[in-house]
């Protein structure tokens, strides 16, 4: 019989919804019963892509012995971490203070009253890897609730004032850094003090230690299992085209050549998986996010854009393609993840048997390249099976078969298109079909910057990805905001089966903000201007803290043992960085002082961590340096569509301009973006206004003085 998870939307929680277990969606029923009932709660967090949780179903909560433990002795809930990212950072962050560490499935227990007193992860059914048995962890729970009330009740206590002062030495955090070294004392408007602001110098320290913390060997940061850091790859990059230091522009080449080539990278259907077990790149973890293959996509088209390698266009529009082919919903928006099980069995769909490729293949002459380049053995290198990387080149397997480099090309493309019809046939990862405002915000910026740099510049355009890209990003907006954004202004979290669910937080507003200002940017269709600006206020009127930054939540949202704020960028980027380097841009094209103020007092309480952990704080760094370098703005007036509007354009579309923000209308005069206020068309020719620092170029016609003016 189903339980009360039936009614749910989320996939996560309907994969429980025939469980034994009581469960219950969080919520006052449950809440009340626990009090009611004077039980503990069990709360268990993960979401639908995660394997061990799928695990931990199998063994524990499909089980009627231990769902008898849990339905007499606590109040079970179930919460899918991606609908409620609020409970998911409270409650982690209470784990990680009691363990020392953190992950999903995620399983604490909580007093009537949400106070957490002993938590963990996976446990596994008998007692294992130094783990105790769940059952057995139930019963310790259940007989410490009844026979120990006092003390649990202040663990409870102790671990909420713990979560407490780590919120606010977060906030204060800028106070260790007023006056030291590589940080400037600048005023906000209404301040009394200064507020410490980041410079060169602290960038320059941040660069230095990822680059000293970089895997030469390898690729990428950090050992076993190895995550892409799209972020950090990002900031890199700003950097690099803003000193010219060669360093910063190598370690993101060879971070980002090393993922496209690895197992980590879908070699035949585009596309990232979530990570690596190994340091290699080799054996991923099978699931495949939206989050993440939205900001690879962004950052390998950025990296085509500065260096015009071909390969990294490539992987930007296979990245793209696998998410309008595999992830894009009925309403347009895009699904959270794909699973990394099977029908239960990890990586099922994707990996190959030597024999199994000769037999799609076919022909004799064209295996031996398939495995040259992929590195296909008998053996295989994957528990017997073969997990496909590019191991060669194609000028590579050229010199070694004597063949034309097109011919291998084209035999490779022959094989990879029979490949990917034989693994279509197989059975296919379910789906978390859930539409998530921040994850589709990623998405459409990313879909919104490789339709812009595709469609002009110096590098070679390709119109049909272009209007394709441009297509996905604007329907993908849509059916966000007609989802999900309230008529006052206000954003829900999650759409699915026609119900939204969930308050939107702070990555919500940040994201889709910065997804509708790059869909601006390719468009310049206002909407998306005017819909951006109207989140960033909500922002500063729901979200900001008072001592600095901003909290997750909204002032008004459901009230929680605390109000989390979390300022690491992690798999996403903070909501706080988000908002950031929104608030930033806004600022450059509204001329509004109080969105740069608002960054500036954000970024200001993350200072002391950037040069200490700067991976950990990747996306503050892109904020604080278009906070330290400033941004370029740029306004046309003209026709859209007149040759020299798009001749101006173009000097905007070529090479890398990540400071730079970008505003175009017909009609200046009427133009909702204040940035155009007061450009005219000179002598009746489209005309660009460049200003910077609060000091304006003389406006130019003609592209190359434009191009001067932008620095090259």
């Amino acid at each position: 019989m189903p339980n009360r998870l039936a009614g749910e939307t989320s996939p996560y929680l309907l994969q429980h919804a025939n469980n034994p277990v009581d469960w219950y969606p969080w919520g006052p029923e449950a809440l009340a019963r626990a009090r009611d009932e004077d039980k503990p709660i069990f709360l268990s967090i993960g979401y639908a892509a995660c394997h061990w949780c799928h695990v931990m179903e199998r063994e524990s909560f499909e089980n009627e012995a231990t769902a008898a433990d849990l339905n007499r002795d606590f109040v079970a809930i179930k919460v899918d971490r991606e609908e409620r990212p609020d409970l998911d950072q409270v409650y982690m962050a209470a784990v990680q203070a009691m363990t020392g560490g953190g992950g999903w499935p995620m399983s604490v227990f909580l007093t009537p009253d949400g106070k957490p007193f002993y938590g963990g992860t996976y446990f596994p059914p008998q007692p294992a890897h130094s783990l105790p048995a769940f059952r057995q962890v139930l019963a310790g729970v259940a007989k410490a609730w009844h026979d120990e009330r006092d003390e649990v009740l202040a663990a409870g206590g102790r671990m909420v004032a713990t979560l407490i002062e780590q919120n606010r030495l977060t906030a204060s955090g800028a106070d260790s850094v007023a006056g030291g070294p590589g940080v400037a004392d600048g005023t906000a408007d209404d301040a009394s003090a200064p507020i410490p602001q980041p410079t060169r110098e602290l960038l320059d320290a941040a660069t230095a230690a990822i680059e000293a913390s970089f895997d030469t060997t390898n690729g990428g940061w950090g050992g076993a299992p190895k995550f892409p850091q799209p972020m950090t790859i990002e900031y890199l990059l700003r950097r690099a085209v803003t000193t010219g230091d060669p360093r910063p522009l190598a370690v993101a080449r060879r971070s980002l050549d090393a993922m496209a080539d690895g197992g980590i990278h879908d070699q035949l259907g585009g596309g990232f998986h979530r990570y690596s077990t190994d340091a290699k790149w080799l054996v991923p973890h099978f699931e495949k996010m939206l989050y993440d293959n939205a900001q690879l996509a962004r950052v390998y088209i950025h990296a085509w854009a500065l260096t015009g390698d071909r390969r990294y266009r490539d992987v930007t529009v296979s990245t793209l393609d696998y998410l309008t082919g595999e992830l894009r919903t009925s309403d347009c928006g895009f699904a959270a993840s794909q699973d990394a099980d099977t029908d239960g069995v990890e990586g099922a769909t994707f990996v190959w048997t030597a024999e199994e490729i000769r037999d799609v293949v076919g022909a004799e002459e064209i295996s031996p390249i398939v495995a040259m380049t992929y590195g296909v053995k008998p053996e295989g290198n994957w528990e017997g099976k073969t997990i496909l990387s590019r191991i060669r080149s194609a000028e590579e397997v050229a010199a070694m078969t004597r063949l034309p480099v097109e011919e291998v090309r084209l035999r490779l493309a022959w094989a990879g298109d029979l490949l990917r019809d034989r693994r279509a046939s197989r059975p296919q990862p379910a789906r978390d079909d859930k539409v998530l405002a921040a994850w589709n915000g990623l998405a459409i910026a990313a879909f919104a910057d490789a339709a812009r740099l595709l469609s002009v510049g110096d590098n070679t355009p390709d119109l049909g990805r272009s209007e394709s890209f441009l297509k996905s990003a604007i329907s993908a907006a849509n059916g966000v905001l007609a989802g999900l954004l309230r008529p006052d202004g206000r954003l829900g979290r999650s759409w699915k089966d026609g119900r939204s669910t969930g308050e939107g937080v702070l990555e919500d507003y940040a994201d889709l903000a910065d997804g509708l200002l790059a869909l601006y940017e390719a468009t310049f269709d206002e909407r998306w201007f005017v819909t951006a600006r109207q989140l960033a206020d909500a922002i500063l009127e729901h979200f900001v803290d008072p001592d600095g930054g901003f909290f997750d939540t909204a002032d008004d949202h459901e009230t929680l043992i605390t109000r989390p704020k979390d300022v690491q960028d992690n798999a996403v980027p903070a909501g706080g960085s988000a908002a950031a380097a929104v608030l930033l841009k806004l600022a450059a094209l509204t001329g509004e002082s109080r969105f740069r103020a608002a960054a500036e007092r954000a970024i200001a309480t993350v200072l002391p961590y950037l040069a200490r952990y700067p991976t950990g704080f990747a996306n503050w760094l892109s904020a604080s340096h278009l906070a330290v370098e400033g941004i370029d703005e740029l306004a046309i007036a003209g026709p859209p569509d007149d040759e020299a509007t798009k001749a101006l354009l173009a000097v905007a579309a070529t090479g890398f301009r990540p400071n730079l923000v970008l505003a175009l209308s017909a009609d200046p005069s009427a133009s909702a973006v204040p940035l155009l206020e007061g450009r005219e068309l000179v002598d009746g020719n489209p005309t660009a206004y460049v200003c910077r620092d609060f000091a304006c170029r003389l406006p130019v016609t003609d592209p190359v003085a434009l191009r001067a003016q932008l620095g090259g």
